[in-house]
């Protein structure tokens, strides 16, 4: 008989893939919500698991359930979680349950404060090039891959372990939940202020991850990090394979970056120091399980990144627009020197939108100085909308130029005037790079595009 299983919160990117992949193994999915935006709206509708109406409903609870899956999203006080502790319901959250599904399972977790899902999503293009069969739960939708959960019956899960919170009612990372074999840690920069009051708080959620190691288990840790060293040479003495890397060898020709191999120049669709990094922590984990160096360099030279990661959304002869995930400070910054580094002759025009708490937060944002040392002209938005939910004060231009160590930086608080400045600049032998994990309030791009593709000189 099969199982059933209602969603707390269903709507939400992670929760609604989750629910829609166990529709796929053949469980019963039930769920709630009080709002659901696009896509997960459509995708669950054609799956025919919307929700009738919006709202906590605790009459759908009832004994006949085999688990509830609760999300981030829902209260302490839900009444639908309420209900199911009254009667005595199984709750997970959606790591608990991802582990539940893969005790029998290699577990390889990807964490760090920047660069996981580029790192997951590589490791994820090449065991889908060689045809091998895996699950895997990623924290962005990237091509190829129709959900960004896979459940089944794969001898291998591949995840990206996130270090937010679990769930209304476990205040643990969510990377403490999924027990791994293989552990790559990538990077350490202090994120999520409001839960992590002090970097030392933030780091010790790391170092106590990686001790969870298993004793016949791996560690792969980034060695370019100070604070993942520092962590490392602290398990000494642990019996696990300890696997550091730091940026593959490459070299730039004309805007493009080609790997250095024992057999001779490979060239790849991505560029950075940073993603070097993060490409050969993908190797180092596709070699622990069993890939050879051939496999690995063939699998990549076609992989094109992860969604909103230096994605191109207009291009010419002399001229790019990117888009990217950056917001924490690490991010900003590498993301930045990436797009100078790979073109040093075009002059970059780099946009930031504050959107998450510590972004927007006074106490935190003197942590971007420097960030934007790289760009030759550097934007802020804010919308104040978004300060004003967060119950934070808006800061002013004077405040972030201190912060962000520019004093030429340019602040817009109203779309249409940041829409308006951008398309007034010329884009002859220029790049821009927008960055934010917010929209840009769904600019409208068109008319930059548009110059970018048909007239770079303009």
């Amino acid at each position: 008989m099969s199982k059933k299983y209602h969603f707390i919160a269903i709507g939400g990117a992670v929760m609604h893939n989750l629910a829609l992949s166990m529709v796929d193994k053949g469980y019963k999915v039930s769920g709630s919500d009080d709002e659901i935006y696009e896509p997960s709206r459509t995708r669950l509708q054609n799956a025919g698991i919307l929700p009738q109406e919006k709202g906590w409903f605790p009459e759908k609870i009832k004994h006949d359930l085999d688990g509830i899956i609760l999300g981030m999203h829902a209260r302490i006080d839900n009444p639908e979680l309420q209900k199911a502790k009254e009667l005595g319901i199984p709750v997970y959250s959606f790591p608990e349950f991802v582990f539940e599904q893969s005790r029998d399972k290699k577990r390889v977790v990807i964490s760090g404060s920047h660069g996981k899902t580029t790192i997951t999503s590589m490791i994820l293009h090449v065991l889908k090039y060689h045809k091998l069969d895996f699950d895997y739960l990623v924290g962005a939708q990237i091509e190829g891959f129709e959900l960004m959960v896979r459940l089944s019956d794969a001898p291998i899960i591949i995840i990206e372990g996130d270090e937010y919170l679990t769930s209304p009612i476990d205040r643990r990372p969510k990377f403490f939940h999924y027990h791994h074999d293989i552990l790559l840690m990538s990077g350490i920069a202090w994120d999520h202020f409001n839960v992590f009051p002090t970097f030392e708080n933030y780091k010790e959620q790391f170092q106590i991850l990686a001790e969870m190691t298993p004793e016949r288990g791996t560690f792969i840790y980034c060695k370019e990090d100070s604070h993942i060293v520092g962590i490392a040479e602290g398990l000494k003495s642990k019996p696990f394979a300890k696997i550091p890397y730091g940026a593959h060898p490459y070299t730039i020709k004309d805007g493009e970056t080609f790997l250095l191999t024992e057999k001779g120049e490979i060239p790849i669709l991505i560029f950075g120091e940073h993603n070097l990094q993060n490409l050969q922590g993908a190797k180092e984990v596709c070699l622990s399980l069993g890939l050879t160096d051939g496999q690995f360099y063939e699998a990549i030279g076609s992989f094109k990144g992860a969604a909103k990661r230096q994605e191109v959304l207009a291009k010419s002869a002399s001229s790019i627009l990117f888009r990217d995930f950056a917001h924490a400070p690490s991010k900003l910054k590498a993301t930045v020197q990436a797009v100078k580094t790979q073109f040093p002759e075009r002059k970059l025009i780099a946009v930031q939108e504050l959107h998450t708490y510590s972004s927007l937060n006074k106490d935190f944002v003197h942590n971007y100085v420097g960030s934007f040392a790289a760009a030759d002209v550097a934007v802020i938005y804010l919308n104040p909308k978004a300060v004003s939910l967060k119950k934070l004060e808006l800061m002013d231009e004077e405040t972030l130029k201190q912060a962000f160590g520019r004093n030429d930086l340019r602040l817009f608080t109203e779309i249409k005037d940041l829409k308006t400045f951008l398309e007034n600049q010329s884009y002859a032998n220029t790049n821009l790079l927008l960055m934010s994990s917010g929209n840009y309030d769904d600019m409208d791009l068109s008319v930059l595009k548009n110059k970018i593709n048909q007239n770079p000189q303009a």
